[in-house]
């Protein structure tokens, strides 16, 4: 466990803030040792409050083309099917984890690939588990593809309580399963973005670890190449089904018999057959008469 280089800043200012508290109380108040000891223990929460908020842990990651690794510590709030329209433009499963100010606020990619498009968005700072915040909130949008060409679009979204988005990457990179992409200050939720048929591992308010629990399981290329013959099958079904019976021929059947060929007759119109001249034979001569 270490703690984030984003809190190196956040914790020397708390630092000076109780040292500087005690030093007045200590001052004005020398001999009020009830107030100053109510002031100690208030101070040491205080500091571990914020140490505890920029923990990093360790984490030593097997990456899985197949899986989505959760992007932070938290709570499932949303597991529901819901349009895309910033990049993706189309149906998605919507998977939104929410992290409370004692989670573990860095921010993991959920599956290794390209970044193909990065976008930052200032905005209000409604309560994270509110329904508008996914759009209204300040937030950064994040889509990346993998190797089989699998898009999964992801978002931080800052909270009541969050004032700043931190993020580490940007159009073009090259990122692993598992690697820091970013950091929100106390409190948020992030929003990941996948594609239906995505198998969901997970339920409704379960707790979640980032970079630990496994989200989902993407559906490999083959299943996609199959539902596209499937559909494109259901297509031709259905177009064959719309045309007119007066259209409709029927296959020809030929059946040989020692050389002859037999063609059964069809409802195909038949086609015109110019008939062959007759071949008259040459008649017999006839025997005289004695």
């Amino acid at each position: 466990m270490t703690i984030h280089k984003e809190g190196y800043t956040s914790i020397a200012i708390t630092v000076l803030f109780i040292f500087v508290l005690n030093a007045l109380v200590q001052f004005y108040f020398p001999d009020a040792h009830t107030v100053k000891w109510i002031l100690y223990i208030l101070s040491f929460l205080l500091f571990v409050i914020i140490l505890q908020f920029f923990r990093s842990p360790i984490l030593h990651i097997n990456t899985n083309e197949t899986q989505v690794l959760c992007p932070a510590d938290g709570k499932v709030v949303v597991i529901e099917e819901a349009d895309e329209p910033e990049f993706l433009k189309d149906r998605r499963i919507q998977l939104s984890v929410f992290m409370s100010p004692v989670n573990v606020h860095v921010n993991r990619n959920p599956i290794s690939g390209v970044v193909k498009y990065f976008k930052y968005h200032p905005g209000k700072y409604l309560v994270a588990w509110h329904p508008k915040s996914s759009t209204e909130n300040e937030r950064t949008t994040v889509v990346t593809e993998n190797s089989e060409g699998t898009m999964v679009l992801f978002r931080q979204i800052a909270g009541a309580l969050a004032r700043r988005i931190v993020w580490y990457v940007k159009e073009g990179d090259v990122v692993e399963q598992g690697q820091q992409f970013g950091f929100i200050k106390f409190g948020s939720r992030v929003d990941i973005f996948l594609p239906l048929g995505t198998k969901i591992n997970v339920e409704l308010n379960q707790v979640v670890k980032g970079g630990r629990t496994v989200l989902a399981e993407l559906p490999t290329v083959g299943t996609f190449i199959e539902e596209e013959e499937l559909a494109e099958k259901l297509e031709q079904q259905e177009e064959l089904a719309r045309q007119p019976k007066d259209n409709y021929v029927e296959p020809t059947l030929v059946i040989e018999h020692d050389g002859a060929v037999e063609t059964p007759e069809t409802n195909k119109p038949a086609a015109e057959v110019t008939p062959k001249p007759a071949v008259k034979k040459p008649a017999a001569p006839r025997k005289k008469k004695e």
